[in-house]
């Protein structure tokens, strides 16, 4: 069967596409860069003002924390702790005084392995891909599981009303309703407008830092390569994303 020279042409360029296609389709792409948010903190520059709170206050304010005046019905983002209830088990005699006689800030852990998730019947709390662990407000039944659940206290219960006793309403977060858990959510709403959480910008003593783990060129990363870090009760394999500079 003969061809013309016209339809000989056509073929041969069609093929020399479709060889150029699969050659780019093949040509090695590197993956794009995956998130996963923690928090670093040197306690030393934390401690330069013993009577700071600033990141407690910016945090408060951003997310309708409640200050109620019974410590029972306490509601906790940001707090203070002392060192040896935060980190049992791992002072020592030479473990620095300054570190030890002082408080520590805790947080939710936003932990890689979070027992709170397992425990939730109603998928309240989940984990995202980023790693923060959330809350879904209206899917909160207040049965508690999640609270007896974490290891760090870093879950409060809304035993009362909280909106009466919000200090300075801030219109455009979530206010909560009694009979709810609530927690740290790492200023997810923040990190959705490309802003560091509101401690972070908050501490005028730079001493938290926030950033993606799993890029090594982040400050993150860099302080950790740098400086040993602790984090709290990791023999229960939680893997908290929390770090401490000690």
């Amino acid at each position: 069967m003969s061809i013309d020279r016209r339809t000989f042409l056509g073929v041969v360029g069609f093929s020399a596409l479709a060889i150029a296609g699969r050659s780019s389709i093949a040509a090695p792409v590197a993956p794009p860069l995956s998130t996963r948010w923690a928090m670093v903190i040197d306690p030393r520059k934390c401690l330069k003002d013993e009577g700071c709170i600033d990141c407690i206050a910016a945090c408060d304010k951003a997310h309708n924390v409640p200050h109620l005046p019974e410590r029972a019905h306490e509601v906790k983002w940001i707090w203070r702790e002392p060192f040896d209830k935060v980190f049992p088990g791992q002072s020592s005699s030479y473990t620095e005084e300054t570190l030890k006689e002082r408080p520590a800030l805790v947080f939710c852990n936003h932990c890689d392995n979070p027992p709170c998730v397992r425990v939730c019947p109603t998928k309240a709390t989940w984990k995202r891909a980023d790693g923060i662990v959330m809350m879904d407000w209206h899917r909160c039944i207040g049965c508690r599981y999640c609270v007896a659940a974490c290891p760090y206290g870093s879950r409060s219960f809304n035993w009362l009303d909280p909106r009466p006793h919000i200090k300075q309403l801030n219109p455009d977060f979530p206010t909560r309703t009694k009979g709810v858990v609530e927690k740290c959510n790492f200023c997810e709403e923040r990190l959705a407008r490309r802003e560091q959480p509101a401690c972070v910008v908050a501490c005028p003593e730079k001493a938290l830092v926030f950033g993606n783990l799993n890029d090594p060129a982040s400050e993150v990363r860099e302080l950790l390569r740098g400086r040993y870090s602790i984090r709290r009760k990791p023999e229960l394999g939680t893997q908290p994303e929390i770090y401490y500079l000690v």
